[in-house]
């Protein structure tokens, strides 16, 4: 056998493999993640008990029907060591006394655990984003409101008659896709709402996005390269990119691995 990846890093690809596969096979995955075949079942075992595969004779499958915490969850998994990069960047923007508002992306769910504590304000409209601030001691607001469970976010107008009244001076965004054609979309149109009047809120708006969003359309556009001043991603972007950030007056940051 040769180094065993961790816990976390197995079951993220075994999940990544149930979205290929019709089943996940033990015998199969364990030659393929070079481990024995007892650590593959024991993975699933505990995969299946937080309900996000089923136990079949022979290895697992998604449930039958794959509900919205199977398919967050792998929001949460997918690029991750790379959110927490742009997250780590992204946080050297944040100062003493300042109010920062993050929106209902994973990728911003890696910003509110950096975070500091005690000398600012954050915002939050993600539930997740909650409990890590809530846990860490954070003083916060919560733009509460209907609980949209594919996002784990609150939406709906309760949501934005709060943000009416708040004028952050930093609002960080993720979104979908980003296309020059569509600008900054999301598929969700809820979600892009809320987007929209956070950003319509700040004095400085951020967007993180790692390259792979870059060229993917989504649905619901709720901001374009000149409601943005700083964007955060992890690789040089495209030149016709560059060229347009550029026009529209945006600051490319490039979060490199260390």
């Amino acid at each position: 056998m040769g180094i065993t990846a961790l816990p976390a890093e197995r079951h993220q690809k075994l999940l990544q493999m149930a979205k290929r596969e019709e089943v996940i096979r033990v015998s199969e995955a364990a030659a393929l993640l070079d481990v024995h075949e007892i650590t593959i079942r024991r993975d699933l075992d505990v995969l299946a008990e937080q309900g996000l595969l089923e136990r079949v004779h022979g290895g697992a499958r998604f449930p039958q029907r794959e509900g919205v915490e199977v398919r967050y969850h792998l929001r949460l998994q997918e690029n991750r060591e790379v959110k927490e990069r742009l997250a780590q960047e992204a946080v050297k923007l944040v100062e003493d006394g300042d109010s920062v508002a993050i929106d209902a992306s994973t990728t911003c769910l890696a910003l509110a655990r950096l975070l500091p504590v005690d000398t600012i304000t954050a915002i939050a409209t993600n539930l997740e984003a909650a409990n890590v601030l809530a846990e860490s001691g954070q003083p916060f607001i919560m733009a509460g409101g209907m609980y949209y469970p594919r996002s784990h976010s609150f939406v709906g107008s309760l949501v934005a008659a709060m943000l009416a009244r708040l004028n952050p001076d930093k609002v960080f965004f993720s979104a979908k896709g980003f296309t020059p054609e569509t600008g900054f979309a999301d598929a969700l149109l809820p979600e892009a709402d809320i987007k929209e009047r956070l950003i319509a809120s700040a004095a400085m708006v951020v967007a993180i996005l790692d390259h792979s969003k870059f060229g993917v359309r989504a649905l619901n556009t709720f901001a374009t390269p000149r409601n943005v001043h700083v964007l955060i991603t992890d690789q040089p972007l495209e030149p016709h990119l560059h060229e347009l950030f550029g026009t529209a007056g945006t600051r490319v940051v490039v979060a490199s691995p260390q």
